[in-house]
């Protein structure tokens, strides 16, 4: 019988989740479900110094958003629970003594001071720094004496100094270590706590992961991994490392740098499926052109083998563009909906048709966050400069705006019906009756009703938008700074 295949999430808790993180998630998320298996989440704290208030709130939050379902976790239970490495605390030290009494662990007692000493001593030879065993040759009466009295100590792994540790990468393939440069990892911490190395592997034999999904940068610790399964006498689990997402300069991510996270990410207006769907493709690809997938089409799409091996680059204007197309096809009503609280922002507490402002919008946004400032005009216009008046394709400037807006003033306020075919039938109107084109009545209608020379609609959008009083205030405002304006 084929063994069920189980991925698992497993963050620790610090109070943010970076782009890489996101992706291991859903990585782990869709080999799961590409092979009908369960994908669980479990919280890694054995580093209760980084521990964040409220972080654990934070990967809920992070994974709801994204739509990844976790199938146990410590929110929803299971029949591998408690899924909070801290809660399990007293199933490691047991597995620890046993590799001591079978010879593949042992007692350390060194101090802080010794370590440093052999850290510094190795600097000056300019050489890798390996712990020297001084604790494996104590005698069995010295070890007991110094737990008797009570003595700090860490449990150590014993990892072969001979011969090489192989083992095969889903990704990268064969990956051959040789042990000489493998050092004695640290399994229990003085705390009592595990280390994540040791927690994380016996938390994944004892939930019977079958597949670990993570980064690269556990390429070169895993032959301890393994040597650990090997201790116990374990399977070893299939590894799938993926690739690094580096910035432009090819550094790593990091919050400390001020690199936008998940959450920054939504502040700034990003969707999260746009999130996703370029999350996705950073290390990915399906083989063809195809570059948007929803997750239920990546559910049956994704494959392990269009992993690719080198770093993927965080590209903020490809996000960007992702995020701009998923907004151009969302259905007007819902990107109303998501847009709405961007555009009260920028309306600044003025009162304006919410769904008339979006339609004006969504062509033309690329992510929410763009709207209050693309939109302030709504909300006020400050002095014009009649710079702005002049367009050489549409013919227009200040001298012909003084002339066309006292025109333009008459006909709007004629108007009995204010909407956007009567305002845009009575501006051709003026053009047609003065022999121009369109655009020179719209030009300077357009900067006199937002001062500015870039906007998300042309000037008959925006009329409709403020209504007909607010619009021939704007004009009439416009023609006394113009005719105050001599130069």
């Amino acid at each position: 019988m084929k063994k069920e295949v189980r991925t698992r999430f497993a963050p620790s808790p610090t109070g943010y989740m970076h782009i890489g993180n996101l992706r291991s998630a859903i990585f782990e998320y869709l080999v799961a479900k590409i092979n009908n298996g369960k994908f669980i989440l479990r919280i890694e704290d054995t580093d209760q110094s980084r521990k964040v208030e409220g972080a654990v709130d934070v990967i809920y939050s992070t994974l709801a958003k994204i739509g990844l379902s976790h199938d146990e976790g410590p929110d929803v239970g299971g029949a591998f629970g408690p899924y909070v490495q801290s809660e399990r605390k007293d199933i490691y030290l047991p597995y620890a003594q046993q590799l001591v009494e079978s010879g593949d662990a042992y007692y350390c007692f060194c101090s802080k001071r010794r370590l440093d000493s052999l850290r510094d001593k190795a600097d000056k030879e300019n050489v890798q720094y390996k712990y020297d065993r001084y604790c494996f040759h104590l005698s069995q009466a010295e070890i007991q004496d110094k737990l008797d009295s009570g003595s700090n100590y860490v449990i150590r792994q014993k990892v072969p100094d001979r011969g090489t540790t192989t083992y095969n990468d889903e990704v990268y393939g064969n990956i051959t270590f040789n042990n000489q440069t493998l050092e004695d990892q640290i399994l229990i911490k003085s705390d009592g706590f595990p280390t994540y190395n040791f927690a994380n592997v016996i938390d994944d034999h004892t939930m019977e992961i079958s597949h670990v999904v993570r980064g690269s940068e556990y390429l070169s610790s895993t032959p301890k991994f393994i040597q650990l399964y090997k201790a116990f006498g374990w399977k070893v689990p299939i590894f799938v490392h993926l690739p690094l997402v580096v910035k432009n300069d090819g550094s790593k991510i990091s919050k400390r740098n001020g690199d936008a996270m998940f959450d920054d990410m939504i502040n700034e207006g990003y969707l999260p499926e746009a999130i996703l769907n370029y999350t996705v493709m950073l290390g990915w690809s399906p083989g063809n052109e195809r570059e948007f997938f929803t997750l239920k089409e990546l559910e049956k799409d994704f494959t392990i083998k269009g992993i690719s091996k080198s770093p993927s680059t965080l590209d903020y204007d490809k996000l960007k563009w992702v995020n701009g197309e998923y907004i151009r096809k969302m259905s007007s009503e819902n990107f109303a909906t998501v847009a709405e609280k961007w555009i009260k922002k920028g309306l600044n507490g003025k009162n304006l048709n919410i769904d008339k402002i979006a339609g004006m919008l969504q062509k033309r946004t690329d992510t929410l966050g763009d709207i209050p400032d693309a939109i302030d005009f709504l909300s006020d216009v400050s002095e014009i400069n009649p710079d702005l008046y002049f367009h050489k394709k549409m013919k227009s400037d200040k001298e012909s705006a003084k002339i066309l807006f006292p025109l333009i003033h008459n006909v709007l306020s004629s108007l009995d019906s204010w909407n956007h075919d009567a305002i845009y039938n009575s501006l051709v109107e003026i053009a047609a009756a003065n022999e121009m084109k369109n655009g020179k009545v719209m030009w300077p209608l357009r900067v006199a009703l937002t001062g500015k020379p870039i906007t998300p609609g042309g000037a008959i959008d925006v009329a409709d938008i403020l209504g007909q009083a607010e619009s021939l205030k704007r004009i009439k405002s416009a023609i006394n700074q113009l005719e105050g304006n001599n130069g």
